[in-house]
């Protein structure tokens, strides 16, 4: 199976393990694909929506993998029991919801081996979360799909201690800053930009408005001082 360059980033992050589950299945893409390069011996393919679920198994039946790739209907990691899985990839939703996702079944993530999260939206409220709650990030990787830049991060529950660093590498990662990513100065280009974007749309000069600016003039700063990191 060919996946696209995000499903592709997502699934170059995951550990081979005996079982794992994909929270918000893509057709079933990724557990396919895993089962197929023999990564994992087990898939459960999960969403909280019957229409992607029923596309799910389509794909699993068409590619002969109903054997190793099971479909269930159900909101997060709900759909599995403590233990049942080593693994789990939780992609393409905001990372609110990636963060919801994993309060909400807190004692089955706690045990996953790794954990893949891609955020299409707010990767800093997740990273901020994760970092807040002592969670390990492992890994992270940057890619762009279509002209969208997608975060990948592969992380562990290890009952570390809370660390709180600067705002700014909440949105953007220190480490990717690090890696030497071929997209990373054009992602934070982009922010830049957004930012920019944002800041002239303020032309209200209440109290609210003011010290809105400031905030939004504080990051850019903020953002451009990265670039001296590239």
């Amino acid at each position: 199976m060919e996946l696209s360059i995000r499903l592709k980033t997502i699934s170059n992050l995951v550990d081979k393990c005996h079982s794992i589950v994909d929270v918000g299945t893509d057709h079933g893409y990724i557990p396919i694909y895993l089962t197929e390069k023999t990564l994992c011996d087990k898939a459960i393919a999960s969403d909280i929506n019957r229409g992607p679920v029923d596309k799910a198994k389509k794909n699993v039946s068409l590619y002969g993998m109903k054997d190793k790739v099971e479909c269930r209907l159900g909101p997060g990691l709900t759909t599995v029991k403590k233990g049942e899985v080593q693994g789990a990839v939780i992609a393409g939703m905001g990372g609110n919801l990636i963060r919801d996702i994993i309060l909400q079944s807190y004692d089955i993530f706690k045990e996953l081996d790794f954990a893949v999260l891609q955020p299409s939206q707010n990767p800093e409220v997740l990273r901020k979360f994760l970092y807040e709650e002592g969670i390990t990030i492992l890994e992270e990787d940057l890619c762009l799909d279509e002209g969208i830049y997608y975060e990948v991060m592969k992380v562990k529950f290890e009952g570390n201690s809370p660390v709180s660093i600067p705002e700014v590498y909440y949105e953007v990662s220190s480490s990717l800053l690090k890696s030497g990513n071929v997209h990373m100065k054009d992602y934070l280009m982009e922010k830049i930009d957004n930012n920019k974007k944002i800041l002239s749309k303020i032309q209200d000069v209440t109290e609210n408005a003011l010290e809105k600016k400031k905030k939004v003039e504080r990051k850019i700063k903020e953002l451009e001082e990265l670039t001296t990191w590239l």
